[in-house]
């Protein structure tokens, strides 16, 4: 028999009054998957993972956690977590703030001591581990934030903006931390507004919007599927304009040039034999896959950032 999803909500739903954070949230997340959780600004990404987390109780709706109800205490001990608006306890240093969270888990002393000097010298951290957190800059705390969420050796964490304030040396570190837990089996539930970096680390990703997720994809068919092409060419009547629509979409022209959307380049010799039959000048074709934030913009649309 399979293993449960390490993630499964059904029609989960949360209502703050007359407000309605999360209308309709429908989703598996595969144990061992990096998972992208992506959507605009207020569109209840925060408010679900608090609900994942057992933070909030759902006003309606079902979730899971490895097949247990959402809140289960042994699962939860299983769940690392990293907030996006972290407050850690800044009169502490680095390692006695890893201690401190080892005894929540009932961690070992030794076992605790061992687990967090590997955690800090895989953040890069090592040098810092008696120095207090008021001291550390916005990055190092993200780091020491990543560190605790990974103290347990969880089975699923939960990365809510794990990125941001980092360098560009510290966001690579983070997404080799999220390659070696996907070797290792572990599940990562990935919020994040860098979409190049969820176009790296993730396997799958899902477009939330107004509380309802609206698709659900592998990662790979997205961004290598679709392609925009550019195409440079003069005589474009709008009757050859107009019949470039059926091998795409988007079909945009200015000019002498032109740009649409095509689900595989097997068309482009197809495309390009038409436009020179109709008497087009052809000068240039440019076939582009379209960029994650592209197909955001497309599929969740303009009204509101991430």
């Amino acid at each position: 028999m399979p293993p449960p999803p390490a993630i499964e909500t059904l029609h989960l739903r949360k209502t703050f009054g007359d407000k309605t954070a999360v209308n309709d949230l429908t989703l598996a997340v595969e144990p061992g998957e990096v998972f992208g959780f992506l959507g605009p600004n207020g569109a209840g990404k925060t408010t679900s993972v608090k609900m994942l987390l057992g933070l909030i109780a759902p006003s309606g709706g079902e979730g899971f956690l490895f097949g247990a109800p959402l809140g289960d205490p042994d699962v939860r001990s299983r769940v690392g977590f990293l907030p996006e608006h972290f407050r850690f306890h800044d009169w502490l240093r680095a390692d006695e703030f890893l201690a401190l969270h080892a005894d929540l888990y009932h961690m070992s002393r030794q076992h605790a001591r061992q687990r967090s000097a590997e955690l800090l010298d895989l953040v890069g951290l090592t040098p810092h581990a008696r120095k207090k957190l008021r001291e550390y800059s916005k990055g190092m705390l993200q780091r020491i934030g990543l560190a605790q969420a990974l103290l347990n050796q969880p089975d699923l964490v939960i990365l809510d903006e794990p990125t941001s304030g980092l360098d560009p040396v510290g966001r690579r570190l983070v997404r080799d931390i999220i390659r070696e837990l996907r070797q290792s089996g572990t599940t990562v539930f990935l919020n994040s507004h860098l979409l190049s970096e969820v176009e790296i680390t993730c396997d799958r990703v899902a477009f939330i919007k107004h509380g309802e997720v609206i698709r659900v994809s592998p990662l790979h068919t997205l961004v290598e599927g679709e392609l925009t092409v550019e195409i440079r060419a003069r005589g474009l009547t709008p009757e050859i304009i107009q019949g470039l629509a059926r091998w795409g979409q988007n079909v945009r022209a200015d000019d002498e040039h032109l740009s649409l959307t095509l689900a595989s380049e097997a068309d482009l010799p197809a495309i390009n034999r038409y436009l020179v039959e109709q008497g087009a000048k052809v000068y240039a074709l440019r076939p582009q896959h379209v960029s994650l934030e592209d197909l955001f913009i497309q599929i969740v649309g303009t009204d509101g950032g991430l």
